[in-house]
Parts: structure tokens; sequence; C-alpha cells
């Protein structure tokens, strides 16, 4: 199995309304310390990918696109429909932290 298809993985287990930080993605994926080819790899999933790569945000609890861009308000509408942001833009990283 390919690094990308660990990571596949470990998105695909990351449950709905819950938020995994790119660094436990890849800690989780046999990968520690490769947080930041983790979101290349999350950058190169297809538009249309069904694996939850919203789910994954940074270690501070933000979305780690900038604030206000398309993929910035993609992923945070996202958020909200999983009840694990709210409309303001506010993470409940603390209660929605996943493992």
């Amino acid at each position: 199995m390919s690094d990308a298809e660990r990571v596949y993985q470990v998105l695909a287990s990351i449950p709905a309304g819950r938020l995994c930080s790119y660094g436990e993605v890849a800690r989780l994926a046999g990968l520690p310390g490769r947080a930041r080819w983790i979101g290349r790899v999350l950058g190169q999933l297809p538009k249309d990918s069904t694996l939850p790569w919203y789910r994954v945000i940074n270690n501070q609890g933000k979305i780690s696109f900038p604030e206000g861009s398309a993929a910035y308000r993609r992923q945070l509408q996202h958020l909200i429909d999983e009840g694990s942001a709210s409309p303001q833009g506010k993470i409940d990283w603390r209660q929605c932290r996943w493992p």
C-alpha cells in the first residue's frame, strides 16, 4: 500500500462531525512528521472526491486556507453542515478533535 493510500484510509475513518490535524493524520498513517506532505496530498484530491478532506485542519484548530478564499469558504461550509463549526467561522476544536 502506498503512503497516499494510507492517508486516504485515515481520512475515510474520520467520523462526521469530528476533526483531525494534519500532523495527526500523518501519525495515524504511519508517517510521523509529514504534516505538510499530508496537506499536499489533500490538495491533489480531485474536486469530486468523496473523501472528507475538509475534516482536516491545522493543529491550532483553524482552517489552513486564507480566510475568505473560495477554498476556505468551501471547507467552512462542510464543517458547518456537520456541526463542527458555527456560521461565524468558530471551529469547536476541543469538542470535535479526533481521535
